[in-house]
């Protein structure tokens, strides 16, 4: 019989980003994530997908924040609150937002010292037990405290 899974507390989740964006965020000054819809309000981890767009590396904003980086995929990366979701009428609110996209405002950026090795999936999933305190073992404790407590 297969040991089902234990997960993190809901109020946590995952979002899986494509790299080099990933990098970007938990290593630039990317606080903006575009989207085809909002994303709600809270604490997620921050996780790189299996590919990569190659096709960003090209982009001169992309280059000169992840230049000489490597870019792990595959894993939990980092820990990122997400304060709103909005869309820009006008002018663009940052040099990351693209255009007809909803722009989720990232805030809090916390990028772990050892990737966490996981599977993510589009759109915000559940984050095995396991993952969670992996990465909660790596968070200093004023942000500990923040997120929920791990369950089994």
């Amino acid at each position: 019989m297969k040991t089902p899974t234990l997960y993190a507390p809901d109020s946590i989740r995952g979002i899986t980003i494509k790299q080099p964006w990933a990098a970007c965020i938990l290593h630039g000054d990317k606080r903006v994530e575009n989207r085809p819809s909002p994303w709600a309000p809270g604490w997620r981890l921050l996780h790189a997908g299996a590919e990569t767009d190659r096709a960003a590396l090209r982009d001169l904003l992309v280059a000169r924040t992840v230049r000489g980086m490597e870019l792990p995929t595959r894993a939990v990366l980092g820990l990122v609150r997400i304060t709103g979701s909005h869309t820009d009428p006008g002018e663009a609110c940052s040099p990351w937002a693209q255009p007809d996209r909803f722009h989720v405002d990232l805030d809090d950026v916390h990028p772990l010292a050892l990737p966490v090795p996981c599977d993510g999936q589009l759109g915000p999933w559940r984050v095995p037990l396991a993952v969670y305190e992996r990465v909660l073992l790596q968070l200093p404790s004023h942000l500990r405290v923040l997120l929920p407590e791990a369950t089994s």
